[in-house]
């Protein structure tokens, strides 16, 4: 890593060089006028090669982005720069995921007052845990006589969590237990839903008369509330594969892009309403999130979603059934692209443990569309894959009759109307035999 010539000064030595050694043995003193000002820039440009290395230090403005947003990747060079260094020039590898301003990537930039900052807008496409590599970073020397490579410091880790579509859904829960949620209880409590107004009873708190009905009926009343409650939602991420083709924020999602950025949304909406959510990732033996509440634990999922892994292990039924234990009164969600026969015989397992399921198809509708087949499989595929569709429906209509509805991933208003449903049957009276 030291100052090497340019090829510019090799060509100005070899060229004053030649054109010397003609005007010496030919005697032709025309040669020595164009050689002349030739080794007079290459011994200009030897006298001024800088004696130090420059030091270069990289960061961003944030190492946590949410998809689609963008930060200012930024490359400063440290200490004191030699004044012999005229200018450096940085380049970044290209990547999938990152998009760059501007789009190569490469910028210059002049050293002044002895310092210098090169900046790169960079946006992330896609949800994940990935690393900037080190950028080229070549400085250079006044006349451009010499240069050299600079390595920067270690890769800088950039962390994109998946997007939150703004999901919304009724407030409606179908079995509401904790007193610390927003959801409406079917008994009376403490809560901040009005029920109405009764005559006050021993035991009823001085705060909740009601002066004014009281004033006119003579008799003390108070104000009767509904009790807020909460629900645990468990949240079943399906991370056995990836079905389809990944282009980002902007293109196409696969069955893991739509299933992980789900995944959030409903975590963050359920939060926001102060339920107590729960994650739990099917591929993955050690990571998953107990069940919480709160803003920060939100922040703990999306960082969970940040390593879901397509490649992640494939846990058989009982399996999943002995390490994650769900309570009988939870509503669990599953996002899966209902493929594995293993994760459609653990929802018939919940189903009879007394949870409320709701499947949520995250398979790409135009999957058939972006799958590459080679000649000998163009026509055998086609019709192996409309079998296994076939199965796949049946399997689901016998889904349905066990009272798990399935619905595909569309956003806000995804879950209402199974959520209304859920909620009529269980505070439909039971028969008990």
């Amino acid at each position: 890593m030291r100052w090497q010539p340019t090829h510019a000064q090799i060509r100005a030595v070899c060229a004053a060089a030649l054109l010397l050694l003609v005007a010496v043995l030919a005697r032709r003193p025309d040669a020595a006028v164009i050689g002349l000002p030739l080794a007079f820039v290459a011994v200009w440009g030897r006298y001024l090669r800088p004696k130090e290395r420059p030091e270069v230090h990289t960061e961003v403005d944030t190492d946590a982005l949410f998809e689609g947003q963008a930060t200012t990747y930024r490359l400063r060079v440290a200490g004191t720069v030699d004044p012999d260094i005229d200018l450096i020039v940085a380049a970044l590898p290209r990547a999938q995921w990152f998009q760059y301003d501007p789009p190569q990537a490469a910028i210059a930039e002049p050293v002044i007052d002895g310092a210098v900052t090169l900046e790169v807008g960079l946006r992330s496409k896609r949800w994940g845990l990935r690393a900037l590599e080190r950028p080229t970073v070549v400085a250079t020397s006044v006349l451009g006589a010499y240069r050299i490579r600079v390595t920067s410091a270690e890769p800088i880790a950039v962390t994109t969590l998946p997007l939150r579509e703004g999901f919304e859904a009724v407030d409606s829960v179908p079995r509401p237990a904790g007193l610390v949620g927003l959801h409406r209880s079917r008994r009376p409590g403490e809560g901040t839903e009005l029920a109405g107004v009764r005559p006050f009873r021993t035991g009823d708190r001085l705060r909740r008369i009601n002066w004014a009905v009281s004033a006119r009926t003579r008799e003390l009343h108070v104000t009767s509330t509904w009790s807020d409650r909460d629900t645990e939602v468990v949240i079943l991420l399906d991370t056995g594969g990836e079905i389809g083709v990944s282009e980002g924020i902007d293109g196409r999602s696969s069955s893991l892009d739509t299933g992980v950025r789900a995944a959030a949304s409903i975590a963050e909406h359920y939060l926001r309403h102060g339920d107590r959510v729960r994650l739990i990732d099917t591929g993955n033996l050690v990571r998953g999130v107990r069940s919480g509440s709160g803003r920060g634990h939100l922040r703990r999922i999306l960082d969970t979603l940040v390593y879901a892994d397509r490649h992640g292990r494939q846990q058989d039924e009982q399996h999943l059934v002995r390490r994650n234990r769900i309570k009988s009164d939870s509503l669990v969600v599953v996002l899966s692209p209902l493929l594995r026969r293993q994760i459609l015989g653990y929802v018939v397992t919940l189903v009879h443990s007394g949870c409320t399921v709701i499947a949520v198809d995250t398979l790409p509708p135009d999957i058939t569309a972006v799958i590459d087949l080679d000649e000998h499989d163009a026509v055998a595929w086609p019709l192996a894959w409309r079998l296994r569709m076939l199965e796949r429906r049946r399997e689901l209509d016998r889904l349905g009759d066990l009272g798990v509805p399935t619905v595909r991933w569309q956003g806000a208003g995804t879950l209402d109307e199974v959520l209304r449903d859920a909620s009529r049957l269980a505070a439909a009276p039971r028969i008990r035999s």
